[in-house]
């Protein structure tokens, strides 16, 4: 069995962060969302992994070079354009040949892994196995519609009125009988080629199309909050390993500082984590942030936030519920504010009021 993680896609809701970086490598916890993918792939057993990319392949193939770091053997596979995760099929038809194989999207997440999932794929081995949740708002989503015995009877892709509150996952199982529904697609109404469509296809010639509900945390981190709230999830279930200096400080719950970090003159309240390099002096860090390599925060306060690499925060009195790209510098200005939300895009320069 391989795998095909599609790594590719412009990331528009993640904007102004993914103008300058690939949506599957803003960290998670200090970790591109990306690795922790690769990680699940790699613990349920698959070694072979085909990654889909487009614009930013230089940048994904420099993070995850040819795969050994994560026990895998890692190919590239250019997409011209994100044309649907269908067209992703296509793409790597050569690629995958006759295998079966797991579709994996690269920015999704979820918790516990998909041993399980795969496992009853190769036990039971139908010609497509999906994965459900149910949301609240299924019209962002591919929508399925199930029959009184549980079976897969139609499937829509981000419909206006849905027919259900069943959204699929991004990971998909397939046999190589997919190939032959992805080639018999046109373009639908989005001028993609929709996986949804493929999926129907299978279940209007006859195949066998299963379900398998996910029972833990899923998603899809396409937008801030989500960002933020598997950012939530993921330092939840840190451990506290103070490995860096820590000097006329208060470390309160579980606090990571990795070494070579330093804090001075600080309160840092966990869940958190503060990555080699990072420099934090006279500063409130408050639970469910991440600081990454190289930051510094100086005179502020930040809580429920993604700080990236190399990013600095000066004399701001408060921040929070924030994504703060790479080598940003957020400075103070003389206007009292109670608090800040920012999204900011690599090397901003922003000043705010302390």
């Amino acid at each position: 069995m391989k795998a095909l993680v599609l790594a590719g896609g412009s990331g528009s809701r993640l904007r102004p962060i993914t103008h300058t970086s690939a949506k599957q490598l803003v960290p998670v916890a200090n970790k591109p969302v990306l690795f922790y993918g690769l990680e699940s792939i790699a613990s349920a057993g698959v070694r072979e992994v085909g990654i889909v990319v487009g614009d930013t392949a230089a940048e994904i193939e420099a993070a995850v070079g040819d795969g050994s770091r994560f026990g895998l053997d890692v190919t590239y596979l250019p997409q011209e354009a994100p044309l649907g995760l269908a067209h992703a099929v296509r793409v790597a038809r050569d690629y995958l040949g006759d295998d079966d194989f797991v579709m994996y999207l690269g920015d999704n997440f979820i918790v516990g892994g998909i041993g399980t999932l795969v496992d009853r794929f190769r036990a039971n081995r139908p010609d497509a196995q999906i994965l459900l949740t149910r949301v609240s708002d299924p019209r962002a989503f591919g929508v399925v519609e199930l029959d009184d015995g549980g079976r897969v009877t139609g499937l829509e892709e981000k419909p206006e009125h849905p027919k259900s509150d069943l959204a699929l996952v991004g990971v998909y199982m397939f046999t190589a009988r997919v190939h032959d529904a992805v080639d018999r697609l046109e373009p639908s109404w989005r001028g993609e080629l929709e996986i949804t469509d493929a999926i129907q296809e299978l279940i209007d010639s006859g195949c066998r199309v299963e379900s398998a509900p996910v029972s833990g945390y899923w998603k899809d981190t396409g937008n801030v909050a989500d960002m933020l709230e598997v950012n939530r999830l993921v330092l939840d279930g840190v451990e506290t390993d103070c490995s860096g200096e820590v000097e006329s400080s208060e470390l309160v719950g579980r606090v990571v500082i990795e070494k070579g970090a330093t804090v001075t003159g600080s309160r840092i309240v966990g869940p958190a984590v503060v990555a080699a390099g990072a420099r934090i002096h006279n500063s409130y860090i408050g639970p469910f942030t991440s600081i990454d390599s190289g930051c510094s925060v100086v005179d502020s306060e930040v809580e429920y936030s993604i700080v990236l690499r190399g990013a600095s925060i000066a004399g701001v009195r408060r921040v929070e519920r924030s994504l703060i790209g790479r080598e940003v510098e957020v400075t103070s200005s003389p206007r009292a504010l109670r608090s800040h939300r920012l999204v900011l895009g690599d090397h901003s320069k922003v000043q705010v009021a302390s």
